[in-house]
């Protein structure tokens, strides 16, 4: 007997996280739904075009990318929302209209440039015309808080000179708003649209084409056979598999909705609560997004704002990632502990080993997406060869499939993947005429033409998943703008600098506070976006390695989508776990306690994000400095896991809470003789708490 990896049967469908973001499932009925699929296709071969080719300015490769969000965005939202006829033209209209300003910006590309400064009034409107539709598919699509923080932003740029000082700026004409934000590099066309262009959109696609050969289910299969007879069994699986999902989707909410529909329903048949199964999923899905090697869209975006190869943000990352889901784990193991809840069966569960033989080819273009990163080359070029990869493994399957012998299946596999090779020698022609060929080759064979259905699906629902993330980044850009015309920015990195001078500890704490207060009502990515802009060059006056106040930001704006009151990734959960998206959060915030001090850690000790050396390594070198911090954090974690979940090999009585949370406390603040007394409170409260669980058990009789 086996346990298959499929959702549960009232699960909700696979496209919740876009009824989440404010589409339903799907594309639309008819022509109407056709002619979108066709558009979503359309979008992801000219984004994977302009990727491998690079042939295009990159303002053009911009403006079509929002130009393609916009028309995509507002005929899902014609076929799916919109109820009478009426509405389905005005949204059709209106996407129609953001395609166009696309277009203006790519056939008129030099003459735009040239008359730059001097715009004709056809120009004004045009990006008058873009930002507008920009805010209104965002208010459709991410909903009024992002909007509505975007709109105060922009109205500051108008109306500021009005206010009284430090906000007060010199005033702007309506003419160099418009041009700044909607024809500059730093207005919508900014940084995260181009980098929602060059690098997100390849790697949700590339996310989507492995979905649909599997990996979700070899994932589930892995984690099922490692880790299901653990303490706690489904929900480690749980923890297990959103962390191998999280290796290539860097998703939270996606997360949630692929694996919650098959582990949340086996955690509650377990014996968990609604609302702890929920908040495992929940929790465990949001480290996703700090998961090395294909991390959060925040990930790209902050390599290209430092100006850092996309393996130094994952170096700084990959620490912090083993500690949250350590976390994750040592939770789930307490709480069923004190639950009395042990693993599941052994015998029912599939074997890991047999499944990794069985799909071990899916490995193969993570393998060679890892290779390519860590070897120097860009995320846009990695990006696009993993994803030609997994196309061309997907193409090959239904062609060796028809070959009768194994050694010829093997013949044909190791030739197949030279051809695919050669691109690193030869270029990127050399792997689309492969692909090509294999194209052709899937019309004459069985199952070929299925297979052939499948890339074609995965290409639109790539662009469907990448949608919510490009008009985050576009619409963000609103606010990036105007830090960058009226210089606001300065009064609050001021301010913080001042606090800072006298109390670091304080300046992280408001940073904290910034994070979790505008992830109440922003998703991760304009978050990020918008605090690190802030804090991240006050942190860096303050002594705080540049990339390690951008990963404290990014963590804790992963955070955010778990803390009370609005948190997306619990109520994502919450149809699923059928309970209320707060009893989640508040399990989330509980079980995710712990991991909250992670990034204060790393601010004191920026080993632990592989960064600058302490005095530790002057004396023992630098690989003894990180393994010291590591345990560190780690027993420190461990401690307050005991101190919230209030077990340990028993249940723990209150002052060994207490004194568990004391000795954590300790071992965070690195000051003198605080690691000396947190790992000697540390050892006596372990010790006589293992004394008293041992003097609780009957002797033998």
């Amino acid at each position: 007997m086996s346990i298959s990896a499929q959702p549960a049967p009232n699960a909700p469908p696979r496209s919740a996280e876009e009824a989440i973001e404010g589409l339903p499932s799907g594309f639309g009925e008819g022509l109407a739904g056709k002619t979108v699929f066709t558009i979503a296709i359309v979008f992801s071969l000219f984004q994977i075009w302009a990727a491998a080719y690079g042939s295009l300015p990159s303002q053009v490769v911009r403006a079509m990318h929002v130009g393609f969000l916009l028309l995509l965005g507002f005929t899902l939202l014609g076929n799916l929302v919109a109820k009478s006829t009426a509405g389905k033209v005005w949204f059709w209209t209106l996407g129609l209209l953001g395609f166009s300003t696309g277009l203006y910006n790519w056939i008129f590309y030099v003459d735009l440039i040239q008359r730059s400064g001097f715009h004709t009034d056809l120009d004004l409107v045009v990006a008058s015309l873009m930002v507008v539709l920009v805010f209104e598919g965002a208010r459709r699509l991410m909903g009024l808080p992002l909007t509505i923080i975007s709109g105060i932003f922009l109205a500051y740029c108008f109306f500021g000179q009005y206010l009284p000082a430090p906000f007060q700026h010199r005033g702007y004409d309506f003419e160099l708003i418009v041009e700044h934000f909607g024809f500059g590099t730093e207005g919508i066309y900014g940084t995260p649209i181009y980098v929602s262009s060059a690098y997100i959109f390849i790697f949700v696609v590339f996310a989507a084409f492995l979905e649909r050969a599997g990996m979700l289910n070899l994932f589930n299969d892995l984690a099922l056979g490692l880790v299901g007879s653990w303490r706690g069994g489904p929900a480690q699986v749980c923890v297990m598999s959103s962390a191998l999902m999280g290796t290539v989707s860097g998703s939270g909410v996606a997360n949630v909705v692929a694996s919650g529909q098959f582990t949340i329903p086996l955690m509650k048949r377990f014996g968990f609560s609604s609302a702890f199964s929920g908040g495992v999923e929940a929790t465990s899905s949001m480290g996703g997004q700090i998961m090395p090697p294909v991390m959060g869209a925040v990930a790209f975006i902050m390599a290209e704002t430092l100006n850092v190869p996309y393996a130094d943000v994952v170096k700084a990352a990959l620490i912090p990632a083993v500690l949250y889901f350590g976390v994750c784990f040592w939770m789930v193991y307490l709480e069923a502990g004190k639950a009395k809840l042990s693993g599941m069966d052994r015998a029912i569960l599939p074997n890991p080993w047999k499944a990794l033989r069985k799909d071990w080819a899916l490995m193969l273009p993570l393998g060679a997406l890892v290779y390519l990163l860590f070897a120097g080359y860009t995320p846009i070029f990695a990006g696009t060869m993993g994803l030609a990869l997994v196309v061309v493994l997907i193409l090959g399957t239904p062609l060796a499939a028809r070959i009768g012998p194994f050694a010829f299946r093997i013949v044909f596999w190791v030739a197949l993947g030279v051809a695919a090779s050669a691109f690193l020698k030869f270029g990127v022609n050399i792997l689309f005429l492969v692909i090509a060929a294999l194209v052709a080759a899937c019309f004459f064979v069985q199952g070929g033409r299925e297979t052939l259905i499948i890339c074609r699906d995965s290409l639109a629902e790539g662009a469907k998943n990448a949608l919510p993330v490009g008009i985050a980044c576009a619409i963000v850009g609103i606010v990036i703008g105007t830090l960058t015309l009226t210089g606001i920015a300065s009064t609050f990195i001021g301010a913080i600098i001042r606090i800072g001078e006298n109390n670091l500890f304080l300046s992280l704490v408001l940073t904290m506070i910034t994070c979790l207060v505008l992830g109440m009502g922003i998703p991760t990515i304009p978050n990020y976006i918008i605090t690190s802009s802030l804090a991240g060059p006050a942190l860096l006056a303050l002594d705080v390695p540049l990339i390690v106040s951008h990963m404290f930001v990014f963590y804790f704006g992963i955070m955010a989508d778990l803390t009370p009151p609005v948190a997306l990734a619990c109520f994502a959960a919450a149809p699923m776990a059928k309970t209320s998206g707060l009893r989640i959060s508040l399990q989330a915030t509980k079980l995710a306690t712990a991991g909250f001090v992670v990034p204060f850690m790393a601010v004191y000790t920026p080993s632990l994000m592989l960064q600058d050396a302490g005095p530790m390594a002057e004396a023992w070198g630098y690989p003894v400095e990180v393994a010291y911090v590591f345990t560190k954090a780690c027993l420190a974690i461990g401690l307050w896991g005991m101190a919230v979940v209030g077990f340990l090999i028993r249940p723990a009585a209150l002052w060994e809470r207490g004194l568990a949370l004391a000795a954590g406390v300790l071992l965070v603040l690195s000051l003198p003789l605080t690691d000396e007394i947190g790992f000697a409170l540390a050892a006596l409260i372990i010790a006589q708490h293992w004394w008293r669980a041992r003097s609780a058990v009957s002797p033998a009789t």
